[in-house]
C-alpha cells in the first residue's frame, strides 16, 4: 500500500508521519486490496485562537474509494476517530460484497 501525507498550513513532526503511518499498515488486516492511502493533515482557524485538526483520509481500493473527514483538538484524536470510520466503511463494504 503506498501511503501520500499531506500537510496544509504547518510543517509536519516526525511523530506524527510515523504515527500515522504506523496505523495505516493496520489497514491491510480489514481489505487485502488497497492500493493507496492519501491522508490530509489540515490547520483549521475557525475561531480567532482556538485551531481545530482537521484529518482526512481516501484510500483507493479497485472500483471504490473511501473518504473520511474529522475534527477535533489534537491530530492523533482525530485521525483515529477517522480511522475507526474508515473501518467501519471497508467492513460494510466487504459485508455487502460477500452477501
Amino acid at each position: 500500500m503506498n501511503v501520500n501525507i499531506q500537510t496544509v498550513h504547518f510543517n509536519p513532526d516526525v511523530k506524527l508521519v510515523d504515527y500515522v503511518n504506523q496505523k495505516l499498515q493496520k489497514l491491510s488486516t480489514f481489505h487485502d486490496r488497497i492500493i493507496k492511502a492519501d491522508v490530509f493533515l489540515k490547520l483549521d482557524n475557525v475561531v480567532h485562537t482556538i485551531k481545530d485538526k482537521i484529518v482526512e483520509i481516501r484510500v483507493h481500493v479497485p472500483r471504490y474509494d473511501f473518504f473520511v473527514k474529522t475534527s477535533s483538538k489534537t491530530f492523533e484524536e482525530s485521525f483515529d476517530q477517522a480511522l475507526d470510520s474508515l473501518v467501519n466503511q471497508i467492513k460494510r463494504k466487504k459485508e455487502k460484497q460477500f452477501a
